[in-house]
């Protein structure tokens, strides 16, 4: 029997993608290409378009800037937590993030099938939030996530909610990176484990 190629992983985002604070090898995507390489499931090590602090319309012109015309079986995108902290609207967050879900899917072989959406984690429950209006921060990630879960129905997208996993960290610092802000490999392998079951039915 022939072997199984090695699936291709694109992952676009901004800090909580590219794992600030963390290690590579603890960056969500990269653990969860290791929990499918578990699974008999060979998967490359992601290819990573994201930055610490950018929105939605910043990770649209790195895209376009990257050049990067590649295909691959799988692309995960999460973004829209600095429209959120620089109080941009979600009408804007809307437009853009429908632009990039439609961008993944291009990158996934025109593919509605192959994206997967994770949701905007809750920086208010951090410890560098601790001095902050903690409920209306959660109420503006909400509003977002929102908006986000209703376009990925639109666009047939997986969507999801790790939110509820980033709340449950607020009394845990070892969930955190040393900044007190980004999550620690810890946390991001909760993602990792979240994602897993749909990205297997994705990729079967």
């Amino acid at each position: 029997m022939a072997q199984r190629r090695n699936i291709t992983f694109l992952s676009l985002g901004d800090s909580y993608t590219i794992g600030e604070g963390v290690d590579e090898k603890d960056r969500w995507s990269v653990q969860l290409a290791g929990l499918l390489l578990e699974r008999g499931l060979g998967a490359d090590k992601p290819t990573i378009i994201a930055r610490t602090g950018w929105t939605t319309d910043e990770l649209i012109s790195a895209i376009d800037a990257s050049g990067n015309r590649n295909q691959y079986d799988l692309v995960s995108l999460l973004i829209g937590v600095n429209n959120q902290y620089r109080g941009q609207s979600v009408e804007r967050y809307r437009t853009e993030f429908r632009q990039l879900v439609q961008t993944a899917i291009r990158y996934g072989k025109n593919q509605p099938t192959h994206v997967v959406v994770l949701s905007i984690p809750d920086w208010g429950a951090s410890p560098f939030a601790a001095n902050r209006d903690r409920p209306t921060i959660a109420r503006q990630i909400d509003s977002f996530n929102a908006v986000a879960r209703q376009e990925c129905e639109k666009a047939g997208v997986a969507y999801i909610d790790i939110t509820p996993l980033t709340r449950q960290a607020v009394s845990d610092a070892t969930q955190f990176a040393s900044d007190g802000l980004h999550y620690s490999g810890k946390q991001m392998k909760k993602w990792a484990e979240k994602a897993l079951p749909v990205v297997e039915g994705i990729l079967k």
